[in-house]
């Protein structure tokens, strides 16, 4: 995997660090926003483009990278850098979620290496994020903004993986029951009607299942309904 386009947020107060994180950031090849802030975190969590992944320090002026993760809710990997090493720091960050957490004074080539490692990780689990939603194509589950993992039917998961791997397409509830279910399924629409009225009940709060009148289904992601 190559750097190129990766959006990376920084998450860094220290003034001498944050630009020697960002230069080297973006000669590896990544788009980087650095945030020396809580507060710059929080506007940049509301970019319009998602990023994918985040570097949070865990001590900052206005708040805590701890408080920022909690927020986050694992709308991509993140991982903590940070002079906090004990372990009920280290603890607590892997609770939020983290997928490392590195003590300062680090070698800079080993954070390199570890946003690199986290970010093939995560192309190879081919998941797709929601407004706090994970769907985990290959362990066939989806986790909530909480963390908490359903594990739907395997018909109904396979309802939702032909929906996002086809989208934007609109799928008719034939092509669906087509490709789920047996030939023999075909006509009984509302086999096709009853997976997504249960998939809707995986995402409290968002509408990622739209119905299009006449026609079928069309996987959105997050929007809030």
């Amino acid at each position: 995997m190559t750097a190129t386009s990766k959006r990376l947020l920084l998450v860094e107060d220290d003034p001498t660090l944050g630009v020697t994180l960002k230069e080297r950031l973006i000669n590896e090849g990544y788009f980087v926003r650095w945030a020396s802030t809580a507060q710059e975190a929080r506007a940049a969590f509301q970019d319009k483009d998602p990023w994918d992944i985040v570097v949070f320090d865990v001590g900052l002026p206005d708040g805590s990278g701890f408080e920022l993760a909690a927020e986050w809710k694992n709308k991509a990997p993140f991982l903590f850098v940070t002079a906090l090493s004990d372990a009920e720091h280290r603890l607590r960050g892997f609770e939020l979620g983290a997928e490392e957490y590195i003590p300062k004074p680090f070698h800079l080539k080993e954070l390199l290496i570890r946003v690199r490692h986290v970010l093939e990780n995560h192309a190879r689990r081919r998941t797709v994020h929601a407004a706090g939603f994970e769907v985990d194509l290959d362990s066939l589950t989806v986790k909530n903004p909480q963390g908490e993992i359903e594990r739907p039917a395997a018909k109904d998961f396979q309802v939702l993986a032909l929906l996002i791997e086809k989208a934007p397409k609109v799928l008719t509830r034939d092509d669906i029951l087509d490709a789920v279910w047996s030939a023999d399924h075909l006509g009984n629409q509302r086999t096709v009607d009853n997976a997504v009225v249960r998939l809707r009940g995986l995402f409290p709060g968002i509408n990622p299942i739209r119905s299009v009148r006449g026609v079928g289904y069309q996987w959105l992601g997050g929007e809030e309904s």
